[in-house]
């Protein structure tokens, strides 16, 4: 099984970057479909960006994150990272990568079989 850690958050102020970074071990993300998902307080998980397996690499990005935030791969250290520009207060929040083998860009829940710990994300006005 794939374990999976995921880093990188803080505390931004408002139009601030960070680079959150997911890290794999147990086994290659090359087959894996990988997504960052966020959760702020009292609110649902909300899937925000996804990357398809190495040979496809395929993105998905929500709307409300469209521009400001690049998902990659960096198959060679095992590792997917989002960078997420233009911060805003509303960007506050948990944020979770998660993995399954060979998923297609989705951005459910259920759809994931593995997942990070989850790294805060807070952003000041």
């Amino acid at each position: 099984d794939v374990q999976l850690q995921a880093s990188g958050g803080g505390l931004v102020q408002a139009g601030g970057s960070l680079r959150l970074s997911c890290a794999a071990s147990g086994d290659t993300l090359d087959d894996y479909g990988i997504a960052w998902f966020r959760q702020a307080p009292g609110k649902e998980r909300e899937g925000i960006s996804c990357i398809y397996t190495s040979a496809n690499s395929g993105t998905y990005y929500a709307d409300s994150v469209k521009g400001r935030f690049t998902i990659s791969r960096d198959d060679a250290k095992n590792t997917v990272s989002l960078q997420v520009d233009s911060l805003q207060p509303e960007d506050t929040a948990v944020y979770y990568c998660a993995a399954d083998r060979y998923r297609r860009n989705s951005d459910d829940v259920a759809d994931y079989t593995y997942w990070g710990q989850g790294t805060q994300v807070t952003v000041s006005s």
